[in-house]
């Protein structure tokens, strides 16, 4: 077959041209346009691969250089199989560029998910601070119109976490010779190829999306009307005075969105340029104190930059001779260090991450028991212990300058509920915590009770493992820490838990978790779903006058914080152990890129669902019990015959189930954060049934009742609420008389409830 050769420049397909054939490059390089980014396409690389289920190209294929081409005129399944069967050694090329382009696409969107939630978070951040500024100024602030409209970024169709690693590990394996056992059964190679090009539509619709999410937040910063941020802030900046304590800030975020917005292929370019030059021909000169400031802090860091030199050595040094792999150990990072591409997904990078998760496990065990006995600890064991920090040059020098500023901050917040991992392992040390459950729902004590009734653990072994503090932390840093801080970095198919620059993809400090950040998230979600985190109990304190009444108890989750950069957050455990009055258990990222607001209520929907199903037991989805679980599962399972949901609410269910996969649970955390960010601020999204079932498990407060008065979608639903408040009500104040009437003082918890009843907590 002779190639074809493509001059430099030339447009081989547009986006919507018709698929009639793939193409082989034999040499050269081509250039593969999705919304919002390229890639290359390289010699091995077939164009058109991942569109053979699509009777249109999707993306637009441009030669960059002179490219030389073999065709295979093909356009559909059907003559792709024919010609695997007439040529099965094709297969292999087409497979091999395939997962290729899907881990690539993948990628991308993973990085396009947290930019869009970037976004939305700065957009608001930023027209808070521009009212908060103008308020103090005493200067009328111009409105934003319908910003207040703009949702935080939520993905309709995320692709499974498990497909990268899948199209990772099929990639390693058709990379070997051994799999010409593979590619000569063409029915195998065929149903991989729809798989993937399947795959790769899903990830290119959800780009899609996210580009045209990331296109209506540029609007706010830079538009033709000029009424945008852009504006707002260069206005502000020339009214104040170039000495006022708010101008050089006021610069400063001009400037980052210039940096950030300036070429963007959304916006328009001329315009944007017009603009920014006459800011910038508008600026005052630098405050001459600057330069010398400047010094000042340039001379700070490099004294920082001294002292964490050969951070590595004085990592293993305070580990000492408890530390067995130190050498190994040494050896993986510096050839970690020194990889090209450190988030590569071949199989040599693939192992030495391997080791490297191996090793960096039982040296954080051995650091940790080590700190328990030192009375000072080096500022660089503190950032190995909060951060997964090990090399400065591998951590880059600014960011470990950042890391080692944060080491004097990092005081033990566990009385506010909030666990960096290390104070973590202390708690549970100290007895403060019980270590989490295993994989198999197994408590501390159910694991060393199932080892001593197997053989494995002799009677004197297991009570010295129930009154050894260290076998409890062991066991936390064998079941929760590698899966928790997997999960939470995100990424999984390039995952390393040593710190490392090429995982910041935002600034650490803007990114860094802090008590105020989670408070405020639990609070926000309180304003709206105030009931979340109660439950039922005894008043065993007044268990003498309240008998058998139950009341409801708050028990705010505890939040732990791993040493990692990462991107989500994860419901853990939703008690402690067996004891169903405790706080749940929720992870993130020390370093946490979403916006954890968003992120917070996400988890607050999977607590609520797990809660339900640990006090249901297995009746969790029995309708005759009623309970959240039982009728939101009765709910999507009948819900064609439904005779409260019209045809199109029916539709959208269908479509939402599809879009949770199939999964109950994921399909009712989606509507629970519709619930908390939407509906919960007068903004109606969900039907009817999902909506009272809702209400009737997740009140809003009275304050949000009643603004809701007005809304007649809610007008049923608030009428039938008054009715059981008011009979529960009842109940209790006659509860409350028979304690009077037999000389007792009525407990404070009963009016606490009283008031819970009524949707008041304060």
């Amino acid at each position: 077959m002779p190639a074809t050769v493509v001059n430099s420049g030339k447009i081989i397909y547009q986006s919507g041209q018709p698929m009639t054939a793939l193409h082989l490059i034999t040499n050269g390089c081509v250039q593969a346009a999705f919304p919002g980014g390229t890639y290359a396409l390289k010699k091995g690389d077939v164009i058109g691969i991942c569109e053979i289920c699509s009777e249109v190209h999707f993306l637009e294929y441009t030669a960059v250089e002179e490219t030389s081409v073999l065709t295979y005129p093909i356009n559909n399944m059907e003559s792709l199989g024919a010609l695997l069967i007439k040529h099965p050694d094709v297969a292999r090329v087409f497979l091999l560029s395939l997962f290729r382009q899907i881990n690539t696409l993948m990628g991308q969107s993973s990085i396009s998910e947290m930019n869009c939630a970037t976004l939305h978070q700065n957009l608001m951040a930023d027209y808070e601070k521009y009212n908060a500024l103008c308020s103090r100024y005493r200067v009328a602030p111009k409105v934003l119109e319908k910003v207040q409209d703009v949702a935080a970024y939520v993905v309709s169709e995320d692709p499974d976490i498990w497909l990268n690693s899948y199209y990772t590990g099929l990639q390693n394996i058709y990379s070997r010779e051994a799999c010409k056992a593979l590619v000569l059964e063409p029915g195998l190679s065929l149903g991989m190829l729809r798989k993937g090009s399947l795959d790769f539509r899903k990830t290119y619709t959800v780009l899609e999306e996210q580009n045209q999410y990331t296109a209506q937040i540029l609007q706010y910063y830079f538009n033709g009307s000029g009424n945008d941020l852009f504006d707002f802030y260069t206005s502000l900046y020339y009214q104040l005075s170039a000495n006022s304590e708010d101008a050089a800030e006021l610069v400063e975020d001009i400037e980052r969105m210039i940096r950030h917005f300036e070429g963007n292929p959304g916006l328009d370019a001329e315009q944007v340029s017009l603009r920014v030059d006459s800011f910038r021909s508008k600026l005052s000169t630098i405050n001459a104190a600057e330069p010398a400031a400047e010094k000042q802090e340039d001379a700070l860091n490099a004294s920082i930059l001294a002292e964490l030199s050969g951070s590595l050595n004085t990592i293993l040094e305070f580990a000492g001779a408890g530390f067995d792999e130190a050498d190994s150990f040494r050896q993986h990072v510096n050839a970690y260090k020194n990889l090209d591409d450190r988030n590569a997904t071949d199989e040599t990078t693939t192992r030495l991450r391997r080791h490297l998760t191996t090793e960096f496990y039982a040296l954080y065990g051995v650091i940790f028991e080590r700190s328990l006995h030192t009375p000072y600890l080096p500022n660089v064991v503190k950032m190995f212990l909060f951060f997964g920090y090990v090399d400065e040059e591998l951590a880059g020098s600014a960011n470990s300058v950042v890391l080692y500023n944060l080491t004097f901050g990092m005081e033990d917040q566990s009385r506010f509920g909030v666990y960096t991992f290390y104070h973590w392992l202390t708690a549970i040390y100290n007895g403060e915590k019980a270590p989490s459950r295993n994989e198999f729902d197994e408590d501390y004590f159910d694991y060393i009770h199932k080892q001593k009734a197997t053989g494995n653990l002799t009677a004197s072994q297991a009570a010295s493992m129930e009154n050894d503090p260290m076998s409890r932390v062991n066991y936390e840093l064998q079941n929760m820490f590698p899966s928790v801080n997997k999960v939470t970095f995100g990424r999984i198919s390039t995952y390393c838990p040593l710190f490392c620059a090429d995982n910041v993809l935002k600034d650490l400090k803007s990114t860094f978790v802090t008590v105020t950040q989670v408070s405020k998230a639990l609070e926000n979600i309180r304003k709206i779903d105030y009931s979340a985190y109660y439950r039922e109990s005894l008043d065993y304190d007044n268990i003498e006058v309240m008998g058998k009444e139950n009341i409801h108890l708050e028990f705010l989750p505890d939040v732990i914080l791993a040493p990692n950069v990462g991107i989500r957050g994860i419901m853990w455990q939703e008690i402690e152990g067996k004891k169903r009055n405790s706080p749940g258990r929720m992870a993130f990222s020390i370093f946490h890129l979403e916006d954890i607001n968003a992120s917070m209520v996400r988890l607050t929907g999977e607590f609520r669902w797990e809660m339900c199903k640990r006090i249901q037991g297995s009746r969790w989805n029995d309708v005759s019990e009623r309970s959240l679980t039982s009728e939101y599962f009765d709910y999507v399972q009948f819900y064609r015959k439904n005779h409260d949901l019209s045809s199109e609410a029916k539709e959208r269910v269908r479509v939402s189930l599809q879009r949770a996969k199939n999964s109950f649970k994921e399909m009712f955390v989606r509507d629970y954060m519709v619930w908390v960010l939407f509906e919960g601020n007068n903004s109606p999204r969900l039907n009817k049934v999902a909506r009272k079932i809702l209400f009737t498990y997740c009140p809003f407060p009275a304050s949000l009742q009643a603004s809701l008065g007005q809304n007649p979608l809610y007008t049923e639903l608030l009428e039938r609420g008054k009715v059981l408040t008011g009979q529960r009500l009842r109940h209790l104040e006659i509860v409350a008389q028979k304690i009077r009437n037999s000389g007792e003082q009525v407990p404070d918890t009963l009016e606490k409830e009283m008031n819970f009843v009524r949707g008041k907590i304060s």
